[in-house]
């Protein structure tokens, strides 16, 4: 049990990381870890990440609002629908194979490396700074704010929506849909993107991880080692990001995302 819980310690610390790191992609890492690394199944999986990744980014969410950098009234609508489509999703993982929703997970998780990967190829900003074509959520350049009306209403709450039926279904925070999603429909810079990830995860995991625990779920010491730590990598990662480029960032990021999906693709079918 000694040797597990160091295990998921380690495990923990690298998702936490990687959350502080990008601002998504903790609750993908999260699932595959605990049950490729520590043997867990989906089940046991879904509340121990979700909690994990709901505790972390609780802790980068409170860091964005002191630097003013999360949109909370985008965040506030996305995790509104989040939160309404969250029950969904936890039903259909209580009743659809777990099998399907392993490939389903993968594909998403391959979707998205592709997605991330090609926001950094030239044509993109580089940099992480706002990009200078009309896209349905525009900021305002006096206030730094949305400039609000029925088109991005209408996107983000879509956005929040999705992410939140599969933060219930798959045991995600939802960060590896929201930040691309972010990037594709907004002019957000990316530590704005980001920060706004990590309210609307923080927001949308805490219903959730209610709503599973309401349905059996249950988390082991195993489970909380990985919990406790991966708060500590969150820190240690949200002090490295301003270090690190962050076009060098999402190009690891979504390496990362794609080796892992297809090693739990070759494991299922091998």
């Amino acid at each position: 049990m000694t040797e597990l819980s160091g295990l998921a310690a380690l495990l923990g610390t690298l998702v936490g990381l990687v959350l502080g790191l990008t601002g998504a992609g903790g609750g993908v890492l999260a699932v595959p870890a605990l049950m490729l690394g520590l043997g867990m199944s989906l089940t046991d999986a879904t509340p121990v990440s979700l909690v994990a990744v709901g505790a972390a980014a609780s802790l980068g969410a409170a860091v964005g609002l002191r630097n003013r950098q999360v949109r909370y009234r985008a965040a506030l609508l996305m995790s509104g629908l989040g939160i309404l489509t969250a029950p969904i999703g936890v039903w259909l993982a209580h009743h659809l194979p777990q099998t399907l929703l392993v490939v389903i997970f993968c594909a998403l998780m391959l979707l998205i490396a592709v997605r991330m990967l090609q926001q950094v190829l030239p044509h993109r900003s580089s940099d992480g700074g706002p990009r200078q074509e009309a896209v349905n959520c525009m900021l305002n350049p006096e206030t730094g704010r949305f400039r609000w009306n029925t088109r991005c209403s209408v996107t983000l709450a879509g956005i929040g929506g999705v992410a939140g039926l599969f933060t219930g279904m798959l045991g995600v925070g939802g960060g590896f849909l929201i930040v691309p999603a972010f990037r594709q429909f907004s002019d957000l810079t990316m530590q704005a993107a980001s920060a706004t990830s990590l309210a609307v995860i923080a927001l949308v995991s805490t219903s959730t991880v209610i709503g599973t625990l309401l349905h059996g779920g249950q988390i082991s010491r195993v489970g909380w080692a990985f919990i406790v730590t991966t708060g500590v990598g969150m820190l240690i990662g949200r002090a490295l990001a301003i270090w690190i480029p962050g076009r060098w960032l999402q190009t690891g990021f979504g390496m990362v995302v794609l080796l892992v999906a297809v090693a739990w693709l070759v494991r299922l079918f091998a």
